[in-house]
This record gives C-alpha cells, sequence and structure tokens, in this order.
C-alpha cells in the first residue's frame, strides 16, 4: 500500500498572482478555486500514475474550503475546515511513503515570490526554526520529516521551487509560473502545467525512495518576528512563550509538532491582538 500525503496551498496555483483570486470575499475566487483544483487533480492522477493507491489531500489555505470536493479526481480523500492543530500538515502520520506540497509560494520577503508570506501575512514578518529563516515549504517540509515522511514535489513559481531546492536538492518541482513581483508572473496555461505537474508528481513518487525525510534537529526553536509589537505582548499570555524583542518571541521544544502547535497557538492570539483583542 503506497499512500501520498498532499498539502495543498493556493497562491501558488497556476494562474494565480492576485489574492483576490484567493478570497471567498472576492468576485475572481470562483475562478481561483476552479484553478486550484486543476492543479490538484494532476498531481493526484501523477501520484496513481507513480503508484500511489491512496492519496489524502489536506485543503491548507485560508479557509481551507477551497479545494472543489465535487471535482475531485477519483481516488483521492480531502480533508476541508479550518479547525486544524497542524494546519497545512493535519492528517500527516508515519504510515505515509511520500508527500506532495502543491500550489505553494515562497516565504515573506521573498523577492518576486508571488503573493509571498509565512503562515499569516498580516502578522508575520519571520519565522526561523533553529535560528534558520524559514517559509511554509521549510515548515512543512519539517512536519513530515519529523513523521519520517520525504517531501519529494512541490508546485508553484520558481521562486518556491528556489526554495524547495535549497532545501531538498533532489525534491520534483513543477513551476508553473515565473514571479515578476510579489502581485505580478509569467504564467503558463493550466492546458500545459496541468500536464507539468502529473509528470513530476508521477517521477517524484517514483523516486522516493531516493530522497530522504528532511528530519528536524532538536531541541526545535521557533523565533517569530510579528508586524505589530501588541502581537508580541499577547502571545506571551501563553507560559511557554518567551519575548525576545519588542515584536519578538520564541517557542521550545524537545519535539517538532510540539514546538509548532505552540508556535501556531502563539500565531493565533497574536493575530487576534493587533486591533485590541475585545474589538472585534
Amino acid at each position: 500500500m503506497v499512500k501520498v500525503y498532499m498539502s495543498v496551498d493556493m497562491e501558488g496555483a497556476s494562474g494565480i498572482t492576485s489574492s483576490k483570486m484567493c478570497s471567498p470575499k472576492e468576485k475572481d475566487y470562483t475562478r481561483g478555486r476552479k484553478l486550484l483544483t486543476g492543479d490538484v487533480n494532476a498531481a493526484v492522477k501523477g501520484a496513481l500514475d507513480g503508484g500511489a493507491d491512496e492519496v489524502l489531500v489536506n485543503d491548507s489555505h485560508g479557509p481551507m474550503t477551497n479545494i472543489l470536493v465535487e471535482d475531485l479526481e477519483k481516488g483521492a480523500r480531502l480533508i476541508s475546515g479550518s479547525n486544524k492543530q497542524l494546519l497545512q500538515m493535519a492528517g500527516i502520520d508515519e504510515s505515509f511513503d511520500a508527500a506532495f506540497f502543491v500550489a505553494y509560494h515562497a516565504r515573506e520577503g521573498s523577492e518576486a515570490g508571488v503573493l509571498n508570506h509565512t503562515l499569516m501575512g498580516s502578522v508575520v514578518t519571520e519565522i526561523r526554526c533553529n535560528g534558520k529563516p524559514v517559509g511554509e515549504t521549510g515548515i512543512n517540509a519539517r512536519m513530515a520529516g519529523a513523521f519520517g515522511v520525504p517531501l519529494v514535489l512541490v508546485t508553484g513559481d520558481d521562486k518556491l521551487a528556489e526554495e524547495a531546492g535549497e532545501l531538498i536538492p533532489e525534491v520534483e518541482t513543477a513551476v508553473v509560473k515565473t514571479g515578476m513581483d510579489r502581485h505580478t508572473a509569467d504564467c503558463l496555461p493550466p492546458s500545459q502545467t496541468e500536464e507539468m505537474i502529473r509528470d513530476a508528481a508521477s517521477r517524484a513518487l517514483k523516486r522516493q525512495g531516493e530522497i530522504s525525510p528532511c528530519v528536524p534537529d532538536t531541541p526545535v526553536t521557533f523565533d517569530v518576528t510579528f508586524k505589530t509589537t501588541p502581537s508580541a505582548t499577547m502571545a506571551c499570555l501563553f507560559p511557554c512563550v518567551q519575548r525576545r524583542d519588542v515584536k519578538e518571541i520564541r517557542v521550545e521544544d524537545d519535539d517538532y509538532a510540539t514546538a509548532y502547535k505552540k508556535m501556531w497557538g502563539a500565531l493565533i492570539l497574536g493575530w487576534n491582538a493587533m486591533g485590541g483583542v475585545l474589538e472585534r
């Protein structure tokens, strides 16, 4: 039984260059969902071509109800909804043989990375894991690695592919667009990118034995630099959170998943504190 775990963001999908295509409040969101589901289905088909018996897809963007389940390729299952302790890696465990990251984007501050940010774009300036700046790819590849699962495929823009390649040189990539600015890209049409993604997914799964899991060093430290001081102040309501500077906090643990949960909880508090926790 070959099992593939697929974490699916949205900003890195074919043709998407605007946040208006990624938000349920915007009229272009319908187009964004269609484009995203096309990329997901291409990756599912590639996984099945490569020998997968089971594909678990985790909708990992915003409200996490973006993928059109009615159009999802047969052979996949979908985790939908946003209350997830492991967020973009909900459902991962040791039973999976490989991980795919589909429609991912480069980390906050990446030059010309399309819609670049890290986890919460309005809240986070930078996240470092054991002293190294990380984006969602780096954070989540380590989560997969903590369970012994190798990241074998990423799809998105060229800046995301470079970021993933620095972390895992052997990783397969499908570059669906070339970033020109945070809000601009040279895009390939879905008729072309879906074939690219399918082929890359098939190759990736066939090569999964050649790619080692990205196992995190322990103990694990996450340093978060917020965009506002109230976020850091209120995140410290958790006793496990250390104040490092006016906008910076730290969490740590011997277990990667536990350290991640501490960080995620601090981000939730930080987000709610930006305008005053009782002002909403």
